[in-house]
């Protein structure tokens, strides 16, 4: 039985709602990020469920996971922090940024803090390059951008970050 749908049956009905039957498979992204929800990342299982409900191949849907940086694929923090090393950000600084912004939390890049909170990750294409070094923030739901940063900005905010935990 397709866990997904019977968890999040109202859910999926109303994403599917917003697209003609024939094209359903529009509603892969939403699927996505509902089944992300409550683990943090996309189980194998949940590709096959969305799937099954669109009708789709698991490597389409697969694909997609592995190319926006709203998806994740293994458990990670509570948040995740994202640098861009894509070269224009690398050409501003963003390897050295990266490299020294682990090296101050103590882990390395795709690691965790031992904490749960933190997971330091590096990306490509932020559509920030002007304002590098940069970061975004995923965690409780909601996406946040920071530009024109340095090693020590980036310091403060993860502290605030790994703070959230006790109002948790």
């Amino acid at each position: 039985m397709n866990q997904l749908l019977q968890k999040y049956p109202q859910e999926i009905q109303t994403i599917l709602a917003k697209y003609p039957a024939d094209r359903k498979r529009s509603a892969v992204m939403p699927l996505l990020h509902l089944a992300q929800q409550e683990p943090g990342y996309i189980t194998k299982q949940a590709l096959q469920e969305i799937g099954e409900i669109l009708e789709m191949p698991i490597t389409d849907i697969d694909s997609i996971v592995g190319f926006y940086t709203l998806y994740h694929e293994q458990p990670g923090g509570r948040y995740h922090v994202q640098v861009c090393t894509d070269l224009p950000c690398a050409l501003r600084g963003a390897d050295e940024f990266l490299k020294q912004l682990c090296e101050n939390i103590g882990i390395k890049v795709g690691e965790t803090t031992p904490d749960g909170m933190v997971t330091i990750e590096e990306v490509k294409c932020l559509a920030g390059c002007h304002h590098a070094p940069m970061f975004q923030v995923q965690g409780d739901g909601d996406i946040s951008y920071h530009e024109d940063q340095t090693v020590e900005s980036a310091v403060e905010l993860i502290a605030k970050l790994r703070d959230r935990k006790e109002a948790a």
